[in-house]
């Protein structure tokens, strides 16, 4: 197994011929504002940010424009429960490399049930390891889709991945990923999670008012707020705690 050297999507950014307004959603959230190109990295890049800074809204257009359905899953997959979708994706230019992936996947938290109910209605549960995904846990069946769905040589999106997962299975996340990024997959991933955004060598994007930009994992702010809180707890939990009367 070898990593990839180039990826299968380089880059995505707003088309040239693009007119689009301003004032309104999505386009009113600066990072989708300034959404110039993006160039990914050919094994794992994040995308980091505030809620409401847009990186979920700007991978779903991702996923869309690349063929994916909606709710996630192959894409295959393409029923969608609620018209929720963004005009984002009709309105990107992608770059692709070659060869062209033998696998892809995008998998999103807050669908994810309907896609484990609609993977249960057609039986398809080999693919997943052989157990209904609904009698699993939401955590066991995200690693479901991990270990047993994804191939490999492929690309593959994950929307908070972390969201059903406890710290240990965030662990074993991360070494599933790299298990696939050595058989030449490249991942694109949205996350809070300082455990995933440790994974080395990757580039994380920063989404915030200002636009998006590169920065390093010990600058972003998932790392930062988390080893202040873990290195001070007691100090941060009686100034988050006490009330304003007792706050000095």
């Amino acid at each position: 197994m070898a990593r990839r050297q180039q990826p299968y999507l380089r880059q995505a950014g707003l088309r040239p011929d693009v007119d689009p307004d301003f004032a309104s959603y999505p386009y009113c959230i600066p990072a989708v504002r300034e959404l110039a190109n993006i160039r990914f990295h050919p094994n794992v890049s994040f995308f980091v940010g505030e809620n409401g800074s847009g990186k979920s809204t700007v991978l779903e257009a991702i996923a869309l424009a690349l063929g994916f359905g909606p709710e996630g899953g192959t894409r295959n997959v393409q029923f969608r429960t609620a018209e929720s979708v963004s005009s984002l994706h009709d309105k990107l230019r992608l770059a692709r490399g070659v060869p062209v992936p033998r696998d892809g996947y995008f998998l999103r938290a807050e669908s994810f049930f309907n896609v484990a109910t609609y993977m249960d209605e057609l039986s398809y549960l080999g693919e997943y390891g052989g157990k209904s995904l609904h009698t699993q846990s939401h955590g066991e069946a995200f690693m479901a889709v991990l270990l047993n769905k994804l191939k490999g040589n492929g690309i593959y999106l994950l929307d908070e991945p972390e969201a059903a997962l406890s710290p240990n299975r965030q662990l074993a996340a991360l070494s599933a990923i790299h298990q696939l990024v050595e058989d030449q997959s490249q991942f694109i991933i949205a996350t809070h999670s300082p455990i995933l955004l440790s994974y080395p060598h990757a580039t994380i994007f920063q989404f915030d008012r200002s636009g998006i930009s590169e920065v390093a994992y010990e600058d972003t702010e998932h790392y930062a707020v988390t080893r202040d809180f873990l290195n001070h707890y007691p100090r941060r939990l009686q100034q988050l705690l006490a009330d304003e009367g007792d706050a000095c």
